[in-house]
């Protein structure tokens, strides 16, 4: 369990927003579906980038990786009679690929590690047996998928997870009749579920908006295409956000016109006060006193402990609500966040569903609890950003889940990470 320490710093420097995770998950998706060869730039190594990477090669695709460019030969997809995906600590990779590998007519058996095999599936134990699959669990993972998925009707609710819905998307397309995927209740992270559309409109796949879902048409077909991805605007926020607690810092790549919900990073900076500038792909937010506000955390969950973090230092209270979700996340993210500002030096109270935080001028300092949570450990890193002494935080390679480039990019703004 390695241990980071960040000393306190005055964020000033510009980075480049790393690419979307979310993104690169699509794409290597939708390239291995094409059973073409495709190319995928940039490309970031994260334990989640590999964890797709080797699902598609169980299912029989080739990829390589150069430089930042990788290449996904899908010839050769479903040509397996029988696969094991070890989806690592994913939870995109494990609810995209059930449906996918369903679609295929594989006997694929799912597999992870840390809190994943404790995440919900339950989406996919009562939409999927209707539909000619049968899932073998006794409540998580291992998971074995049998059967060829058929199409129909797909009833599923919008409050889980936008994954099952990812993954549903992915798969409908590749059956012989049409489907429709009809929510029971209000979407929430729509705007992952608009990401995944968008990236299958590249590769020709068409999906359409209905009153109360999506229809999806059978017998599509992905078309190979070469792709470039979108800068992670989740990754972003945590600079971003350093910027606005007491400094000035340029994040170049993020595409103001992107799918990703996360892009709304901006717009809460600005409402905490910072001033935030926009110019094409590159955001600069600067320091000014910021002050609490509520935040509807329902669309935007992974900028959650970011956003705490801000509220931290603003002027009053800041209620972050709509977030229950979070707490089967990598750890329970409404518990850590709260128990991170706590260690430090802060005032943040659990709530069932959210946060409430209460300003203070500074922080001190101390030990925190990474808890094998890379948004924990990142967010920890930007609350050096104002603090009166050094933070030691737990699990420092947990970063390597999403952006094993953090501590680099963290130094261009002045960042002190020792490890």
């Amino acid at each position: 369990m390695t241990q980071v320490t960040y000393h306190p710093f005055t964020p000033c420097g510009t980075v480049n927003a790393p690419p979307s995770k979310s993104d690169v998950h699509r794409a290597i998706i939708c390239a291995a579906l094409s059973r073409g060869k495709c190319t995928i730039a940039p490309v970031a190594l994260s334990e989640d980038i590999k964890a797709t990477i080797a699902c598609v090669e169980a299912l029989g695709a080739a990829t390589h990786i150069e430089g930042s460019v990788l290449t996904v030969d899908g010839t050769h997809i479903f040509n397996t009679p029988t696969a094991v995906l070890n989806c690592r600590e994913s939870g995109s990779t494990l609810r995209f690929f059930v449906p996918v590998a369903a679609a295929g007519g594989v006997n694929a058996t799912f597999t992870g590690c840390g809190r994943l095999p404790e995440r919900p599936i339950g989406v996919y134990t009562d939409a999927l047996p209707p539909k000619g699959v049968t899932l073998q669990t006794e409540g998580g993972l291992p998971l074995t998928v049998s059967g060829r998925l058929k199409s129909g009707v797909f009833t599923v609710p919008g409050g889980v997870s936008s994954q099952f819905i990812s993954g549903l998307l992915f798969a409908l397309p590749l059956l012989r009749g049409d489907s429709d995927i009809i929510l029971t209740s209000p979407m929430q992270s729509a705007g992952y579920v608009n990401m995944t559309i968008r990236t299958m409109a590249q590769f020709g796949i068409e999906v359409d908006m209905t009153d109360r879902g999506w229809h999806v048409r059978g017998g599509q077909h992905y078309i190979p295409t070469d792709y470039t991805t979108d800068g992670d605007w989740s990754q972003a926020a945590f600079f971003l956000a350093a910027g606005a607690i007491g400094g000035d810092v340029t994040v170049q790549g993020c595409n103001i016109d992107s799918a990703q919900g996360d892009r709304r990073i901006a717009a809460l900076l600005r409402e905490f006060g910072a001033e935030v500038l926009q110019d094409g792909g590159t955001v600069t937010a600067r320091h000014k006193p910021l002050h609490g506000i509520t935040i509807d955390a329902a669309q935007i969950p992974d900028l959650v402990p970011v956003l705490a973090v801000c509220g931290c230092f603003a002027e009053g209270e800041t209620r972050i609500v709509n977030a229950a979700r979070l707490r089967i996340k990598e750890s329970d993210r409404l518990q850590t966040t709260a128990a991170l500002l706590n260690a430090l030096g802060g005032r943040a109270e659990e709530l069932p569903d959210g946060l409430i935080i209460t300003g203070v001028p500074r922080l001190k300092g101390g030990s925190a609890d990474g808890c094998n949570d890379h948004r924990i450990v990142m967010a920890a890193a930007v609350c050096a950003a104002n603090c009166a002494g050094d933070i030691a935080c737990s699990d420092a390679w947990s970063i390597n889940k999403s952006y094993p480039d953090f501590y680099a990019d963290y130094a261009d703004i002045g960042g002190s990470s020792q490890l």
